[in-house]
């Protein structure tokens, strides 16, 4: 029994139930199975219970005698410690699984997340660079993460030492996802454990590691994957020819996204990976605005709901002949506006430029849901 490599094209269900979790999980973290055999699984079985039934036997007819799934209770330990972390377990599928990770091949199936999850909901572009930067190379990443934050993007990096840190600190106000190598409640290097703090706090650690996994070499590889995958861009400040940052952006040019570079002096090892990505067409990066006359302006390149539109050019969209796709283009909104500190109902209708007969079933919904919470005085605030 093998990893293969296609992938279903047919957009993937989240668990059904807490049961189906559990099993989901146990799939995943069983022997042989990577994401490609866990959707392969699911599509041959319909459940993630009987594709674990179906497990020893298939491993017997593959040659793999006493063959035994992950026990119940170690999935079940896994989910006791992610929730004394803090931690919120993300299949695909689910509603804060990030849409463009979905897109790539063999994306995790996946991912432990601590903190806000509304960072998400912004534009997503990745800053990755060397772990000794120089100081020339730290202060343009400092520079470029505050403005790009700024101007609506979610900075994206891996938490290592250097560009990758100072990249994180100088978004945090504005929005930042730390990608991280082993477990989501792991701090590598342990230098930045103030940094990861204050990310889990107002920004978001992810993972697709297990709890408690210590990161190994081969996990940097996954999580370069995560990072370029999640991301509309990678963007390199600095990084040696041979380096995780190269490594990223050579991955982002494989998932289809686009690559960009800030140049260095020829005679600096740590520049010669930007000045070879650019060599071979990655876009040239001076400043912020380079990358905002290349991108375009994040608050264009997220959707905009027909129910906004609807409003400035003529009668709003009632929520009786809302189609789907506008209704969870109104849930993601809500979701990306509230935050744990409370907010008035009316501030919330005036921000979304919607009538309260439109807003109020979804809200409903989003309540039921268990992902807004309705406090005295009708105030409302995203649950944790």
């Amino acid at each position: 029994m093998t990893e293969d490599e296609t992938s279903s094209t047919h957009p993937p269900l989240p668990p059904t139930t807490e049961d189906d979790r559990l099993d989901r999980l146990r799939l995943l973290r069983s022997r042989r199975v990577g994401p490609a055999t866990y959707r392969r699984l699911l599509r041959e079985h319909g459940s993630a219970g009987a594709a674990l039934a179906a497990l020893p036997e298939i491993a017997n007819s593959a040659g793999v005698s006493d063959y035994r799934p992950c026990p119940e209770g170690v999935a079940i330990a896994e989910l006791k410690a992610g929730r004394a972390a803090k931690a919120r377990l993300v299949f695909e599928g689910d509603a804060d699984f990030p849409t463009a990770l979905s897109e790539i091949d063999d994306a995790p199936v996946m991912l432990w997340m601590m903190g806000q999850t509304a960072v998400m909901s912004r534009p997503m572009i990745a800053l990755v660079g060397a772990r000794n930067a120089s100081s020339l190379g730290t202060r343009m990443a400092r520079k470029l993460a505050a403005e790009l934050g700024e101007a609506g993007f979610t900075v994206v990096s891996g938490l290592a030492r250097g560009i990758d840190a100072v990249a994180h600190d100088a978004a945090l106000s504005s929005g930042t996802v730390a990608v991280v190598a082993g477990g989501v409640d792991v701090i590598y290097p342990a230098e930045n454990a103030a940094l990861a703090h204050r990310i889990a706090k107002d920004g978001l650690r992810i993972s697709d590691q297990p709890i408690g996994q210590h990161p190994m070499a081969r996990h940097f590889v996954a999580r370069n994957r995560i990072i370029s995958g999640v991301s509309m861009a990678t963007l390199v400040v600095e990084a040696a020819a041979k380096s995780g940052s190269l490594i990223t952006a050579r991955t982002a040019l494989d998932q289809g996204r686009d690559v960009l570079a800030v140049p260095g002096h020829p005679f600096d090892a740590r520049a010669s990976g930007c000045n070879m990505l650019i060599r071979d067409g990655a876009t040239l990066v001076r400043g912020a605005s380079d990358v905002l006359e290349f991108m375009g302006d994040p608050k264009e390149a997220a959707p905009e709901l027909p129910l906004q539109h609807a409003q400035q050019n003529g009668p709003q969209t009632e929520p009786s002949t809302r189609n789907l796709r506008e209704t969870a283009l109104l849930h993601q909104d809500i979701l990306s506006r509230l935050g744990p500190n409370p907010m008035a109902e009316d501030q919330l209708l005036r921000m979304l430029n919607a009538a309260p007969t439109a807003v109020a079933p979804i809200l409903m919904d989003l309540e039921l849901d268990g992902k807004v919470v309705r406090q005295a005085g009708g105030l409302l605030a995203r649950a944790n």
